[in-house]
């Protein structure tokens, strides 16, 4: 299961083509001569910093679920938690996730996909109740976070040990947190996305000043 922001995606595609297109407009002139300068070199770092940015922000975050362990990908940090360290997953403004770290410490992560603002949720749960009688009260208050959050939690379920009548173990998967631990880790890929053309762009910018 994977769970990204389509409006972030759809964005960062939007500002990447915008980039390349500009960017081959420097290089080649399509709209006029080419001009290789520092202030020509300064808008290219611009621009592939704005790349960066959409990479980051707009196609990196994710959630995803798989057999073995719930992941949050951030702007700019990973957080992998076996699905026994999961303590739980709570959705409202957010997707929360609480689970034992790497010290044996219970942690706390807030995913960046379908984060709301308080207006929102409850611009959300007004309209839910508008289509309550329509639609039944199972989708009463229910935002895109609590979705992904019961989704989740059912995945969780799922892979939680069972009893002999085939319910979750909540006695077990209470002892599997404390055995099994997450972690939280910085991403490469997206620091050096934003770290490699911001240099870019302070040298440009001191070329050009100097120029």
């Amino acid at each position: 299961m994977t769970i990204r922001s389509t409006g972030g995606r759809v964005a960062a595609f939007a500002w990447l083509a915008f980039a390349a297109l500009n960017i081959a407009d420097l290089v080649f002139g399509f709209t006029g001569d080419p001009e290789h300068s520092p202030t020509t070199y300064l808008i290219a770092a611009l621009l592939l910093l704005g790349c960066g940015i959409a990479y980051t922000v707009g196609l990196r975050p994710a959630i995803v679920g798989d057999d073995d362990a719930l992941t949050v990908r951030n702007p700019l940090r990973d957080t992998r938690a076996p699905w026994g360290a999961v303590r739980s997953i709570e959705g409202r403004e957010a997707v929360v996730v609480r689970f034992t770290g790497p010290d044996g410490d219970q942690l706390r992560t807030r995913a960046w996909v379908h984060q709301t603002s308080p207006r929102a949720q409850a611009k959300a749960e007004a309209r839910a109740r508008k289509q309550d009688a329509r639609l039944g009260a199972q989708i009463k208050g229910r935002t895109p976070a609590k979705f992904a959050a019961e989704r989740l939690n059912e995945m969780r379920d799922r892979q939680r040990p069972k009893t002999r009548s085939g319910a979750p173990d909540k006695a077990a998967a209470a002892r599997d947190a404390e055995d099994v631990r997450g972690s939280v880790s910085w991403s490469i890929p997206a620091i050096a996305a934003l770290a490699v053309p911001g240099v870019a762009v302070v040298v440009c910018a001191i070329l050009a000043f100097v120029s």
